[in-house]
């Protein structure tokens, strides 16, 4: 077993293992919206199975974010929020706007760059008086990680992590100046602030204790059983026993296996299957490694003992990934 030094604090602890486990973290912007609007407007944007994340960010003026649960987030000058679960939302000048919803990404659109591109709306206002937002749409996904995508809430304001991380604030000033100036190279450099941003929206609420202290994250809270979490997410492949990680953690096995579901749900060997499933999945969909190639990196001695592995889990054969993605191809 490997323990921490004794001066090292429970935060620091915690931290390092937030750390480790959000390197595995994909977020990454695919298409980005410089958006100028006039008073009243009504938009929606996203669709109901677009499952891919959302962020916004007001750079001037005033918007109510809809959320397609109804919930209403009124953001002003310098607000972003971050929506995991993608789905259909809305955007409107004020909560009760009675103007018609049109679809906000079907408006005509002007290239800046590659992946950004300008909807202008409202030629005729006066540029002080325009709403000015940045939007970008993103394949979002935490890798072995993934268990936290479905406990995050279906918006994520950067207001709200302001006060306790202070270091996000000169970053929306940047984006704030750089949406309203327009200088050369603007469109590039608000992509990459919005990549920036949105990753630091997920890590504070990682840290914050991912809005309760129940399930994945209380087991990076407990320094014993996280040490354990660290080792599966760095050896997923390793032919890993009941009592391998009950030493790890330094209790019995019965005392480990009764902890592990109490603060999971689940069995370590499930844990364990379901984030190898989740790894594979993402290998062969993003990367088109070889159905094979993966069950060996994960430790399953035949691609038939993989293949009914990860339909158990998933409900479907890896072929059946394997094959969209030559499709896309």
């Amino acid at each position: 077993m490997h323990d921490y030094p004794s001066e090292t604090s429970p935060r620091s602890r915690d931290a390092d293992l937030v750390s480790e486990l959000l390197l595995g973290m994909r977020l990454v912007g695919i298409d980005y919206r410089r958006i100028e609007l006039a008073e009243p407007f009504s938009y929606s944007f996203g669709a109901q199975d677009d499952l891919r994340a959302k962020f916004i960010f007001v750079a001037r003026g005033r918007t109510a974010l809809i959320a397609s649960g109804g919930e209403v987030h009124v953001m002003g000058a310098g607000d972003a929020a971050l929506l995991p679960h993608g789905g259909l939302h809305r955007l409107a000048s004020s909560p009760d706007n009675p103007a018609p919803c049109a679809d906000l990404t079907a408006l005509p659109s002007s290239p800046i760059c590659p992946s950004v591109k300008e909807i202008r709306t409202c030629e005729a206002t006066p540029p002080e008086e325009r709403v000015v937002l940045f939007s970008a749409c993103m394949d979002f996904d935490l890798g072995s990680m993934h268990p936290l995508v479905a406990m995050m809430p279906e918006v994520m304001r950067v207001g709200t992590l302001t006060d306790r991380y202070p270091e996000i604030l000169p970053m929306l000033e940047a984006m704030a100046r750089e949406a309203r100036d327009g200088r050369a190279g603007y469109a590039g450099i608000l992509a990459r602030l919005a990549d920036v941003v949105a990753a630091c929206i997920v890590r504070a609420w990682v840290e914050c204790g991912c809005g309760d202290a129940t399930g994945w994250i209380a087991a990076l809270r407990d320094p014993r059983l996280g040490r354990v979490l660290l080792a599966l997410h760095r050896d997923p492949g390793r032919n890993w026993s009941v009592a391998e990680l009950a030493r790890e953690m330094g209790v019995s096995r019965s005392v480990f296996a009764e902890r592990f579901l109490d603060v999971t749900g689940v069995t370590p060997v499930r844990y364990l299957t379901e984030m190898r499933m989740r790894l594979a999945a993402d290998w062969i969909s993003r990367e088109g490694v070889p159905i094979e190639t993966a069950a060996h990196r994960l430790g399953y001695g035949s691609q038939a003992a993989f293949s009914r592995a990860f339909k158990r889990i998933t409900g479907h054969p890896p072929s059946r990934i394997a094959a969209g993605m030559t499709a896309q191809i």
